[in-house]
């Protein structure tokens, strides 16, 4: 294997382990996340999912945490005024220390200074026991009409969308594409704004189309890619994509190629048990 292709779990290891090693050493300064995306070797996209699948958490918590941390063993194990120790890992002053440490830990620097017994934990997301069908498919260029939403993932209106790319299909009198909705997430919600969130809701339609008003047109390329099938409640397809990231992508080898992923649902959420729901999801590889 040609070492320029990091595909393996062990090479997707040693990548997040640069990356983290950078951070332990330079928690005292600014840490940019565009450097450690370089230092990675990761494209800008899936850096921040990687590091998420791998660390457990997004990339940015990751290094509050860290920071937090090593001020957590500051001031158990020595004596160093508190100031200092906010100075030394990259708050500004004591109080921006202050407030991180209450959010992460329910508790003040100073009672965590004095309340030796209180212990810290942290959160993990990937689920080892996840069963998902999965294989890579060579999916062909699609001819899409589509309806661009912006804002939160969970708060988009899907189906009062769809139900408007069916009426703009009546109105123009098309032949009605495929039943199954596909929907586009062009990024990251660890690192964009949630108002600035992009979806396209599209379907997949058997000629080219003329886009009118918000309902859009474009050609889909063919591409390859690793296609999971999952089964169950929407509400959960966050710790799916973590697994699918830290577990999956890296054990099947293969390296993501820097596009859009993409949901296709295979049933109807308004007649369906949320645990028999069906969803499709596709991650461009190479």
């Amino acid at each position: 294997m040609e070492h320029s292709k990091k595909t393996t779990r062990e090479e997707y290891q040693k990548c997040v382990n640069a990356v983290v090693d950078y951070i332990n050493l330079h928690l005292g300064e600014e840490i940019d996340l565009k450097s450690l995306a370089k230092i990675s070797h990761f494209s800008p996209f899936y850096f921040h999912r990687i590091m998420k699948a791998f660390l457990g958490e997004p990339i940015g918590t990751f290094i509050v945490r860290t920071r937090t941390e090593s001020a957590a063993r500051l001031l158990r194990y020595s004596d160093l005024p508190i100031a200092d120790i906010a100075y030394r890992i990259g708050y500004s002053s004591p109080s921006s220390l202050s407030k991180v440490f209450k959010q992460l830990y329910g508790i003040s620097p100073n009672e965590y200074r004095n309340n030796k017994n209180f212990v810290i934990m942290k959160p993990a997301i990937i689920r080892p026991d996840l069963e998902l069908k999965k294989e890579i498919r060579e999916v062909p260029a699609r001819n899409v009409i589509y309806i661009r939403l912006f804002g939160d993932y969970k708060m988009n209106d899907y189906g009062g969308t769809w139900m408007r790319l069916f009426q703009f299909i009546k109105e123009e009198k098309l032949p009605m594409g495929d039943m199954a909705p596909y929907c586009m997430y062009h990024d990251d919600p660890k690192v964009t704004p949630a108002d600035k969130l992009r979806t396209d809701v599209c379907m997949v339609m058997p000629v080219t189309v003329t886009p009118k008003g918000d309902v859009g047109f474009k050609q889909l390329p063919a591409g390859r890619y690793a296609v999971f099938t999952y089964k169950g409640s929407y509400e959960y397809l966050q710790s799916v994509y973590d697994t699918i990231y830290g577990k999956f992508i890296p054990e099947m080898e293969c390296t993501m190629r820097d596009e859009s992923s993409a949901e296709r649902y295979l049933n109807d959420p308004c007649n369906t048990k949320p645990e028999d729901l069906l969803t499709e999801i596709f991650i461009p590889v190479e």
